[in-house]
């Protein structure tokens, strides 16, 4: 039974940002629960909640396979706000029209306010909204006034004050709406009348009882990468089991320039973790091998950290669960959880871990963001600058090399990431970035050194910023920096004729190429 008393329950239809929904809300000291759209209806109208969230979605109204509650949303006697899929669905529900558009609406957009009401109180006339969509509402439903436009779409936001129903095209949700979390405040405090219970404040002895229960007397062996998802992970659950943890770092051959190195000595010398060292690189090479690809390169690299997970645990008898630093967008990216939802790649410790394992996976920061674990990283001793590392994906370079990996874009990808990361740390432009790395494909281009022809490859420089990385957007560095960063890296690397800079969202892009 669904219990959120005097809070608010989201409606998931399977959208990427369901979930942050659910945390935009929890971080105002209000109870909020996600529940699938199939939920029924007794479920929620006895449930408590002063409010609902629909979610966005993959989903059309207007398609084949429309997700669609099974009850009236009338019934439920409590205000409702509509995100995206959820502003389309009441467009619908109550008789209005929507319409897949010639042309969609991704990224940000300035949102003009028509009609001032409780929703955009203290907001101002205009601001700049995230949009992700295709479809639109054409025409609203009778009843319905509306409150808002953008750019590229007249019917931005709409609402039924009478009703207490009210919808947005856009995100509130993620960090590039301005206002976004004001414009849910107003919602969950103004609307539905809410009362704030304060922050989680225990939450690291809350993950260390649900560790220590899990796993009972039995050992975990934790797979540390130097990133501080895993590197947090495996201190909370020392914490909970002790000496029964053994931790393992994977070199698959696909590091970062001086990786290995750098992560053992932090892990061991600064943080006191025993980790064991293993080399598997040439076991990962040779199965990336022909591999071209990029779900089949994260299946491969999946199940061989698999096998050696394994091989590892049968040294440590009475090992029955492998710990990984799994967060919640790893997991929205990799699964595919309602009817019309995509897989956007699989992460190979989410979705390119083999079904036969034989080891049961214990994630116990799945359900949060960077940013949330970087807080209780700084908490559990980690260093700063070792907390705000850029995150680096499980599979390495075998993202960052789009194509077969071969020794040659190997080499071009680590040498050229480390130039560009070198000149960000020395800027002291490094600290203002989510993520930036380089990457090379198969293209190669005519270029000239000295008085000769050079047929090299063309690097790609990639920087974003980002809250949590649900969203992402292209950083706006200095040309002198992009300048010198290319200059370097076409005098170092002779394999190279041209280097690029993305200018590039997430959406429509994600963050690593592959």
């Amino acid at each position: 039974m669904v219990n959120v008393k005097d809070g608010i329950i989201v409606i998931d239809f399977g959208g990427q940002y369901a979930h942050l929904i659910r945390r935009r809300v929890r971080e105002m000291g209000v109870r909020c629960e996600l529940e699938k759209f199939d939920v029924e209806y007794e479920e929620i109208k006895n449930s408590g909640a002063r409010g609902i969230i629909l979610s966005g979605g993959p989903s059309s109204v207007v398609g084949r396979n429309p997700a669609f509650l099974g009850f009236d949303v009338r019934k439920l006697g409590v205000p409702i706000l509509g995100v995206c899929y959820g502003h389309q669905y009441i467009a619908e529900h109550f008789g209005g029209k929507t319409v897949t558009g010639k042309a969609g609406e991704y990224g940000s957009s300035e949102v003009e306010v028509m009609k001032k009401n409780v929703l955009f109180q203290n907001l101002p006339s205009r601001f700049s909204a995230w949009f992700s969509h295709a479809d639109r509402v054409e025409t609203i439903p009778r009843g319905f006034v509306r409150i808002a436009r953008s750019e590229k779409d007249e019917n931005s936001a709409f609402a039924n004050d009478r009703l207490r129903i009210y919808t947005v095209q856009f995100h509130p949700e993620v960090s590039q709406t301005s206002f976004g979390k004001r414009l849910l405040h107003n919602f969950v405090f103004k609307v539905c009348g809410c009362q704030s219970h304060g922050s989680r404040e225990d939450v690291i002895s809350e993950i260390v009882q649900d560790i220590r229960q899990k796993v009972g007397d039995s050992r975990a062996i934790c797979a540390v990468s130097g990133g501080v998802d895993s590197t947090t992970a495996a201190l909370l659950t020392k914490m909970a089991i002790g000496d029964r943890l053994s931790c393992v770092f994977v070199n698959h051959g696909l590091l970062r320039k001086h990786e290995e190195e750098d992560v053992l000595r932090l892990l061991r010398e600064n943080l006191g973790i025993k980790v064991e060292y293993v080399d598997a690189s040439v076991r990962f090479l040779e199965a990336l091998k022909g591999i071209s690809d990029p779900e089949e390169k994260r299946l491969r690299i999946g199940e061989n950290f698999a096998t050696v997970f394994e091989e590892f645990s049968r040294q440590q008898p009475g090992t029955e669960w492998l710990v990984q630093g799994t967060l919640y967008p790893d997991v929205v990216e990799s699964t595919t959880p309602y009817p019309g939802s995509s897989r956007i790649k699989s992460h190979h410790n989410v979705a390119g871990l083999p079904k036969k394992l034989g080891l049961k996976v214990l994630e116990p920061l799945r359900d949060m963001y960077k940013d949330e674990v970087r807080k209780i990283a700084l908490k559990l001793g980690i260093p700063r600058n070792f907390a705000y590392r850029h995150p680096f994906p499980g599979p390495g370079l075998a993202v960052r090399v789009i194509g077969e990996v071969t020794p040659v874009k190997l080499n071009i990808c680590r040498e050229a990431g480390y130039i560009f990361e070198r000149e960000l740390v020395s800027s002291g432009a490094y600290r203002k970035l989510w993520q930036a790395f380089a990457f090379v494909g198969d293209d190669r281009v005519v270029g000239v050194a000295g008085d000769n022809r050079r047929h090299g490859y063309m690097v790609t420089l990639r920087a974003v910023k980002s809250e949590d990385g649900m969203t992402a957007s292209y950083a706006k560095l200095p040309w002198s920096l992009l300048d010198k960063v290319s200059r370097e890296v076409t005098n170092t690397l002779p394999d190279v004729s041209m280097v690029c800079y993305s200018l590039s969202n997430k959406p429509p892009s994600t963050i690593e190429p592959q």
